[in-house]
């Protein structure tokens, strides 16, 4: 896995509501703090299409597509299919950037490495509430045991490994859960740790 996703596992963190919403589908989001699970490595090494569930077990948001590498496309949908994120790749310098288009074909999500002491990624977008252009950082170890991703320090998610079984969904050494804020588009927080669990499986050698 990349030498640079690790870093100074963090705290778990309280999660504050988000006034107006914050993502790109306002609509994913929810008033209450929400749990997602996301088995990681399944499309990799499945090819199979699979599903982010909550807490409650309901379908969040829906990936679609063949065994995925380095040159081939991920599609994020909703639970109706309708999509949200066409996710594809580039390679800017030696490093692997995820680039997310809507339906149109207009580009609404980046996700980088970022070059800064203490964060390992960023993930960029325009607000859809106030049109913003929004930058959020991913700090800590994802791969090892948890990760914050924040805005100016603010937490907006908080991912861990360590998190026991919660109602319907099974938590495994393969599953990791996602605490998100409310007010957080819930279909951009899966779509970036989506893409995060991509690196791990196709940027193995990558230092």
């Amino acid at each position: 896995m990349p030498s640079w996703l690790h870093a100074s596992t963090p705290a778990a963190i309280s999660l504050a509501p988000f006034n107006p919403p914050l993502g790109v589908y306002p609509e994913m989001a929810r008033a209450e703090p929400t749990l997602l699970a996301i088995k990681e490595g399944v499309m990799s090494l499945s090819g199979d299409d699979f599903s982010v569930k909550d807490q409650n077990g309901q379908t969040v948001v829906k990936c679609k597509g063949k065994a995925m590498s380095m040159r081939e496309r991920k599609i994020i949908t909703d639970p109706s299919g309708k999509v949200l994120f066409n996710i594809h790749t580039k390679m800017i310098a030696i490093h692997t950037t995820f680039e997310g288009d809507d339906a149109s074909g207009r580009e609404v999500l980046k996700i980088q490495k970022k070059m800064s002491m203490g964060t390992k990624m960023e993930i960029k977008f325009q607000n859809a509430s106030d049109n913003a252009k929004v930058d959020l950082d991913v700090k800590g170890d994802f791969w090892g045991g948890s990760a914050n991703i924040t805005l100016n320090d603010r937490p907006v998610a908080h991912i861990s490994r360590s998190i026991a079984n919660v109602r319907e969904v099974k938590f495994d050494k393969q599953t990791y859960a996602v605490q998100v804020a409310p007010g957080v588009d819930l279909a951009l927080i899966a779509a970036a740790c989506i893409c995060l669990d991509e690196l791990k499986e196709d940027g193995k050698g990558e230092n």
